[in-house]
Order: C-alpha cells, then structure tokens, then sequence
C-alpha cells in the first residue's frame, strides 16, 4: 500500500505588530500625499508659465519674469496698486511699469542696470500698501511707487466680492487670500485659472465685435465648466482648512489723517505707506491717476493736501499730479472707462520717467 507523501509545510506568514502596521500606513498616506503635492505644484508651475505673461502673474505672485538677486549697482523699483498699475486686460509687457522700465534704460539714467517690478494686484486699494510692501520687502527696492485711488473712491466700503474666493475681505491683501502664499511667498494660481476657464466655457467663450456671444455652450460644455468650477472651489476649500492654522485676520492701514476729512482712512493709508518705505531706505513716488469723476478730484485734491503737509520738505518723496493727463472719455484709449490700452500706458510711463530719474539722481550720493 503506497504512502502519500506529505504535503510541504506553508511558510508561515509573518505577524506585523499593530505599531508596525500603523506605520505602514502612515508611510503610504505620506507618499501619497507628496506625490500628489508634488503633480498638483508642477501642473501649477506649467499654468503659470503658460499665462504669466498674458493675464496672470509668475510664481511669486507679481507680473512679468521673476527677478532675481539683486546686481551690482542695480536700482530696483516696485510699483504698487489696483488692476490699473497690474494692466488689466493687457500682456505684461504693456503695462505702464514695464514701459517705465524700458524708458529708464534707454536713457541709462540711473547708471547702472534698472529694473522695475510691477505688484500691481486687481482689487487691491492703498489700504493694502503696507502689507504688500512687507510681503516684497525681501526685493531690497530703491523706490517705492504708490498708483492706486479708485479702488478707493467707496468710502470704506467693499466693491463686489472677489468670485474665486468670496469670502475673502476686499481690504485683506488680494495675494493673502492662499495660506501657501502667506506661508512661502509662491502664489497658487491653479484655481483661479481653473475658474476662468469655467467661466468662459460657461458663457460661451468668446464675444463678437458687438459684445454678442458667438456660440452656446452645449451640454458636454457645460458640464465640463461645471467640473472645472467644482474643482477650483475644492482648491480654495482647501486653503481655506489649511489656513486656519494662520493669521488670515486682514491686514489693512488702519492710519487715519484727519486734515483729510472724508477720505482721512485713504489718506491715512498712503501716509503710512510713505513712513514704511522711508523707514526701509526707499524713496517714494505717490501719483493721482487721471480723473474718472468728480469724487475723484475730491479724493485726490485731498491727497494732494496731505503729501504737503506731510512730505512737502522731505527731498526723499515726490508727489505726481496725473489727473489731466488722459481724457478718461476717449475710447480710443480708455477701453473700458477705466483701463487704458497699451498706448495709454506707455504715455502715464513718459510723465514718469522723468520724476524718478530726478528722484533717484537728487537722493543718490555722487562718486
């Protein structure tokens, strides 16, 4: 009688203790995480390179190429301001900052390589002026120029609310409104174009030459709009919860001027923004935007009072008076009652070029 043989002993499968198998775990949700960190920030580095230059702004969050250490004998500018200074609806390199630069360059003046760095953010006011100042501080600018007064004209109230984020304060820094930017300094722009994106596909993408819609979106269309606007507001959903492990209390000028009478809070915030740059070795350009209305004059003529009580004496800060410079009427230069197109920028960077060059000839020390 045959004997079968017996069957060979299974390995026994080794026990993880509960301490090893967490561990595990742990490892696998950290990769996991990480590798989509790392997809989502290189998907996010991609989209700002493909709209930095015709709409948008590069990784640190300001128009045109990031600047790099500062060169040897180099003068550095930072312009700051609303959606007026950013050249709104204008490639960078048609906003009045870049022109500035380009002016001042091809009259070598100041010796030396210059470069101006445009911090012009849509919705931002002169309130924020300080906080942005302290977000570019590591810059190391030579002069400081202030553009900003419509954004103001509200007498303290709130334009309509910014539509990727809704619930951030007008008065909270435009850029603040990411806990990555108050964080690092890189500003994520991967929601915000997802929402545009959404938006143009949701209307129909295009406009004729009568402002008409050219096409409906059909279902599919609209659905994918749908997607991308779910997905942009999951981002800031997402922000927002990290978020709360910072300050997102709004960080505004609180300075009030009381010479100033209706508009002490306006001009109480260029006030202060003037005192922070002279405190940090800058010089300081202040400048009326052409007129858009009688509340305006009001507002600017009331500026222009306190720049000289303030700082009529001090050889480091100059006040330029723009208002009669462009017929905001014109349309063929005021594409939208507000925004001037590329010509109209490039004659606001010819009143200035002059005021600075002179500014930084008076201010710096001859060899």
């Amino acid at each position: 009688m045959s004997v079968k043989p017996a069957a060979p002993a299974r390995p026994s499968r080794p026990v993880l203790s509960r301490g090893r198998r967490l561990a595990f775990v742990v490892i696998a949700f950290v990769t996991v995480l990480l590798l989509s960190a790392a997809a989502l920030t290189a998907l996010d580095v991609y989209l700002h390179h493909r709209v930095q230059y015709s709409a948008g702004v590069n990784v640190w969050g300001y128009r045109g190429d990031v600047i790099g250490r500062k060169k040897p004998g180099e003068t550095r500018i930072i312009v700051l301001g609303g959606s007026t200074a950013f050249g709104y609806g204008l490639p960078w390199n048609e906003s009045w900052p870049y022109y500035l630069q380009q002016k001042m360059a091809a009259r070598r003046q100041p010796a030396g390589p210059v470069s101006v760095v445009n911090l012009g953010i849509p919705t931002d006011s002169a309130r924020t002026f300080v906080a942005t100042l302290n977000d570019y501080q590591y810059l190391h600018a030579d002069v400081a120029m202030f553009y900003e007064g419509y954004n103001d004209l509200g007498l303290d109230t709130n334009p309509p609310q910014n539509t990727t984020n809704p619930a951030v304060s007008h008065y909270l820094a435009w850029r603040h409104q990411s806990p990555i930017f108050r964080w690092t300094g890189y500003f994520p722009i991967f929601p915000l174009v997802l929402n545009e994106k959404a938006s143009l596909l949701a209307r129909g993408g295009a406009s004729g030459a009568g402002g008409e819609v050219v096409f409906r979106p059909d279902l599919a269309t609209r659905t994918t709009a749908a997607a991308m606007k779910e997905a942009a507001d999951l981002g800031v959903t997402l922000e927002r919860r990290l978020g709360r492990l910072t300050n997102t209390t709004a960080e505004k000028s609180r300075t009030e001027e009381a010479g100033c009478g209706a508009w002490s809070q306006y001009c109480g915030a260029v006030e202060e923004a003037v005192e922070h740059a002279l405190s940090h070795r800058q010089l300081a350009v202040v400048i009326t935007q052409p007129y858009v209305s009688d509340l305006h004059i009001e507002q600017q003529r009331a500026l222009a009072e306190m720049m000289r009580r303030q700082f009529g004496s001090n050889p480091r800060v100059r006040y330029v008076d723009l208002g009669h410079l462009i017929d905001m009427r014109d349309t063929r230069i005021v594409y939208d009652g507000l925004h001037l197109v590329a010509s109209g920028n490039e004659r606001i960077a010819e009143a200035l070029v002059s005021q600075v060059v002179e500014l930084i000839q008076a201010n710096v020390p001859r060899s």
